[in-house]
């Protein structure tokens, strides 16, 4: 990933200024009839140019939801800005009021809730919009319009990670929260929340320094917490610099909980620098854990301590197996590289999540010189890689998985993302089978507007 400003008019990091609802988009192909449902997909984008200039950030945009509905072989689309209490205080000055990556204000009027840009997800009856520093926001799903904060009946309080897992078992969403004790510090959070939207654990931890926990595993048994050395320093921020950097000299510590436990199950492993935006999966192995990530040698993004840039070939991820042996002592952490083709945004059939898969799927990059402009269908078991590889220019954004039916095999189904058209500055929302995904889509919705490039989505399929 470069380091995106979401300033430049000239690409698709650019906000776009307009919700619009278009019921009856145009189709090329045909529709599988199996894809009765919304792909929701959520992104920054900020309605006013950044507060600080010097932490203009890709990450830092007011979140706004994209909604594709697919019914009966036809396509509409909706996009709505959640509507927090920042974007309705800042709509209502006119102008910029919060910096994102800053310390709340003590003498602001404004409630700290957030900017609700990076998932979308489905839980509890509810429609979320995640991101992970503050309370989910619930939407109406129909609409998409802002229903306010959702605390589970003032249970749930602090940091709601972006990347929660819901475990395909139990129905129970298993989230966490960094920088739980205030802006910048180590403390943690850990806890459930049931199907039916009750809050059925919540502890905190220690974590040895305050990382920028963007994601997390589990397993059956285990929750895997990732403490890479991009560190929160609250120095930095009061100095209205970027308040997250690289700093390797902390080292990178690995946190093991036992779901049948408490925290006081928590044990901490070491492992070489590295950062990790996403997981793909993780499952139990006997006595060991195994967790399929998306590895950098040195994060994108975000700068150096000193302020320079993170080096450029160091800031490629590719997917690389962890696995974790709690019994083997100092050589307890190991890793293989699976795929050598950089990219982003992991996947699976997550009826698979917390267990083991044979199949996933990323956002691939083609060249050292491309966005991501590749989707990647990998069968884990064989080593075998299928892709489809978008028009020169063009660019692909994370793929959601929706099987053909409900009880059909692991991976037998299809993949949705928004492809950027480069040439026509428009987007479309395209489909492959997962049997043929070489052969590129099966159908493809034409938007007449674009999508600009965002983060992550989920499909939520109507009721039969």
């Amino acid at each position: 990933m470069a380091n995106p400003s979401s300033s430049d008019p000239d690409d698709n990091f650019a906000p776009i200024h307009s919700e619009y609802d278009l019921p009856d988009l145009p189709v090329i192909g045909e529709l599988p009839p199996s894809l009765n449902g919304t792909l929701f997909r959520n992104g920054p984008n900020p309605q006013f140019p950044p507060l600080n200039p010097a932490q203009d950030h890709w990450f830092a945009g007011d979140g706004m939801i994209h909604a594709f509905t697919l019914r009966d072989g036809r396509a509409a689309y909706r996009n709505r800005w959640v509507r927090t209490d920042k974007f309705l205080a800042e709509r209502a000055a006119g102008h910029p009021l919060v910096s994102a990556f800053d310390a709340p204000d003590p003498n602001s009027t404004i409630p700290n809730t957030g900017i609700a840009n990076t998932n979308v997800i489905w839980h509890a009856n509810r429609l979320l919009a995640l991101e992970e520093a503050h309370p989910p926001f619930e939407l109406d799903p129909a609409t998409l319009a802002t229903r306010g904060p959702q605390y589970f009946e003032n249970a749930l309080q602090g940091p709601f990670t972006a990347h929660p897992k819901i475990d395909p078992a139990t129905g129970d969403l298993v989230f966490f929260g960094y920088a739980a004790g205030g802006p910048f510090t180590p403390a943690m959070t850990y806890g459930t929340i049931a199907p039916n939207g009750h809050v059925t654990r919540l502890e905190r931890f220690e974590a040895p320094y305050c990382s920028m926990v963007h994601d997390f595993a589990v397993t059956e048994r285990h929750v895997l917490f990732p403490i890479l050395p991009l560190r929160g320093d609250p120095a930095r921020a009061a100095a209205g610099q970027m308040p997250y950097a690289w700093q390797p000299d902390l080292g990178a510590h690995i946190g093991l909980i036992r779901r049948d436990q408490d925290t006081a199950s928590l044990r901490w492993f070491r492992s070489e620098n590295c950062y990790v935006f996403h997981v793909l999966n993780a499952w139990d192995d006997g006595t060991r854990i195994v967790a399929d990530v998306m590895q950098y040698d040195e994060p994108p993004l975000f700068p150096r301590a000193d302020g320079q840039p993170t080096d450029k070939v160091a800031t490629r991820a590719r997917l690389v197996r962890w696995t974790l042996d709690p019994e083997a002592g100092t050589d307890a952490f190991r890793r293989t590289e699976l795929d050598d083709m950089p990219g982003e945004f992991p996947r699976l059939d997550d009826r698979r999540a917390g267990l083991r898969n044979r199949f996933g799927s990323f956002a691939g990059k083609s060249h050292d010189d491309a966005w991501l402009d590749t989707l990647v269908w990998l069968d884990l078991q064989s080593g075998h890689r299928s892709a489809f590889t978008l028009p020169t220019g063009d660019a692909i954004s994370e793929p959601v998985f929706v099987p053909r039916t409900p009880s059909a095999a692991e991976g037998d189904g299809h993949l949705l993302a928004v492809a950027w058209r480069a040439s026509e500055r428009r987007s479309d929302l395209i489909i492959l089978d997962t049997a043929a995904i070489e052969h590129g889509p099966v159908a493809t919705v034409r938007l007449p507007r674009r999508v600009p490039f965002g983060f992550h989505g989920n499909w939520v399929a109507n009721p039969t």
